[in-house]
């Protein structure tokens, strides 16, 4: 367990930093990416663990995916290493690493955190979906009876749409340039979710209410946008995954249109509660 006195609630966290000082007993944490300069996981989480007493600090860690295994590898050799975030590319490949999968993950195939317990085990969940869907509900938007267009059907983009697939929306399309990719996903939310009316097509936002960014472009590193946004219509809600920058090519485009918008970072506060009450009890120092 963390030596920490309890936890609080909410997301009022306290500035950027860490959780100084560090000592001996300070429990770890690990963000695994690349590219890794963008995240924004390490302010967030690293002001969570503040604001609840936990003496521990999430650290980022650039590792390709050529590594990705050695690096796991000898992060179980670490004791006081109690959990791991992972961001793209590695939801997917790290899902076989781990012991143990969650419901949400073995749905849609792909972790983006890992606790590693007391016994050595490692356990594996996925919340992008739930921050997704979180998100979008604080900034007072709702995808239920919607039209929403998930462009992106890697890691994060099968969590989003599970998670878009279980709120009822009027329609749930899917688009990936690996058209079996997406189709595979689309036959999987049919028969996890009775009633979900889910396709794949064209990236063509015209007639979709909400659209939802999962992939990589507009980051700094592969700049462009994953749909055209002359053909976005006034009103319709776009989410962006990218963390940063927080206004992507998509996103001021978007709102030049008079769209309102969602950066990544709103996504991704909306489960780093979630992944910290994940976390809880995990190892016993």
């Amino acid at each position: 367990m963390h030596s920490a006195d309890a936890m609080t609630g909410g997301t009022d966290y306290p500035g950027p930093g860490l959780p100084l000082p560090l000592t001996g007993r300070t429990s770890l944490y690990a963000i695994l990416g690349d590219p890794i300069a963008q995240v924004g996981s390490p302010a967030l989480f690293n002001a969570a663990f503040r604001a609840r007493r936990w003496e521990a600090a999430l650290v980022p860690m650039h590792v390709k995916a050529t590594g990705l295994m050695t690096v796991l590898a000898g992060l179980r050799r670490i004791a006081n290493l109690r959990g791991i975030v992972l961001t793209t590319p590695h939801k997917t490949a790290a899902l076989d690493y781990v012991d143990e999968h969650g419901p949400e993950a073995r749905l849609v195939g792909s972790i983006n955190a890992i606790r590693c317990e007391s016994g050595g085990r490692w356990y594996g969940e996925n919340f992008d979906g739930l921050g997704c869907v979180t998100g979008i509900r604080a900034a007072g938007h709702r995808v239920e009876g919607k039209t929403v267009l998930v462009v992106g059907t890697g890691g994060a983009g099968r969590a989003v749409a599970a998670a878009i697939a279980r709120h009822a929306p009027a329609l749930l399309r899917l688009h990936d340039i690996d058209l079996e990719r997406a189709d595979t996903l689309r036959t999987s939310l049919a028969a996890a979710v009775p009633g979900i009316l889910v396709e794949t097509g064209s990236a063509d936002p015209e007639g979709f209410q909400v659209v939802i960014n999962c992939t990589p472009l507009g980051m700094a590193t592969t700049p462009g946008t994953s749909v055209d946004p002359a053909r976005l219509e006034q009103g319709t809600l776009v989410v962006d995954l990218v963390v940063e920058p927080i206004m992507t090519e998509l996103l001021a485009a978007a709102a030049d249109r008079g769209c309102p918008v969602l950066p990544g970072r709103h996504t991704l506060r909306g489960q780093v509660d979630a992944v910290c009450e994940f976390f809880e009890g995990a190892g016993d120092g």
